[in-house]
């Protein structure tokens, strides 16, 4: 069973796209390019996969990556997959201190150089989606926000991520980008954590991701802005060099790279690499 852990501070860690896993996919088509590379493997390299892979993943990858977990248990059903979703900062931390993970997925590039610089990252990062800035608004939007701009109204309460987190990086190059300066009512260690104040009702808007607005579904009310393109995030994902679980890491990273797994992501919202 999939199981979700929220990391803590720093108590917490792909190259290579594995076909084997690419041929347990029903969906993906034969004739398509990514499927035809698996078709020199042997389904047995597919059955011998087992054991636990700990997947630290950025927090607006929950939705998504929760899913392909439960497809990944299916294909392999001697393996089980669990997750630690957070602040790619904080899993950053958590990895470079000790924290025994398999395969890491971080919503910047910045966050991942912490991994690799650290040299706790086997082979290169691949960028497998991007990500856009959206304002949450309460249901209705009873506020009637409309831009990046009304933001900066005294009486609205608006909540931003941390700066040092991908979401709060990328809303403050937004901010910047359009020479607007917006004082939150609080910063968020995690994207979640800032969509579920709207949510909540805590606070009238806050700046989070497409695809957060998109998982929250009539809870909140989307507002694009066009400063967000100069704001979109590149996702890489590594397989780290600790893992005790090198087979069942690239497998899972091979998963998220495929074609079943891009339409996964995709359809939460997330923008093709």
């Amino acid at each position: 069973m999939t199981r979700t852990a929220r990391p803590t501070g720093r108590a917490l860690q792909v190259a290579g796209a594995g076909a084997a896993v690419l041929l347990a996919l029903s969906g993906c088509s034969s004739s398509d390019d990514s499927s035809s590379a698996a078709s020199g493997s042997s389904a047995s390299s597919s059955d011998e996969l087992s054991g636990t892979v700990t997947v630290f993943a950025a927090a607006s990858l929950k939705e998504s990556f929760t899913a392909l977990g439960e497809e990944f248990e299916k294909a392999h059903p001697g393996t089980k997959v669990t997750f630690s979703f957070g602040g790619s900062d904080s899993l950053a931390a958590g990895i470079t201190g000790g924290a025994p993970a398999d395969v890491f997925a971080s919503a910047s590039p910045k966050t991942m150089k912490i991994v690799t610089d650290a040299g706790d990252a086997s082979g290169t990062p691949a960028t497998f989606v991007r990500n856009q800035l959206e304002i949450a608004t309460l249901p209705g939007n009873p506020d009637t926000i409309s831009s990046l701009k009304d933001l900066t109204d005294p009486g609205l309460k608006v909540v931003l991520c941390d700066k040092e987190v991908p979401c709060g990086a990328a809303a403050q190059k937004a901010l910047d980008a359009s020479g607007l300066k917006l004082t939150p009512v609080s910063y968020e260690q995690d994207v979640k954590s800032a969509l579920t104040k709207v949510e909540l009702k805590e606070a009238d808007a806050a700046v989070v991701y497409k695809t957060d607005v998109h998982a929250a579904g009539d809870k909140v009310e989307g507002v694009e802005f066009p400063e967000s393109a100069d704001a979109v995030n590149d996702y890489p994902i590594v397989q780290l060099k600790n893992t005790g679980n090198a087979a069942a890491a690239k497998a899972f990273i091979a998963l998220v790279q495929s074609v079943q797994g891009q339409k996964v992501l995709t359809g939460a919202g997330f923008l093709k690499p």
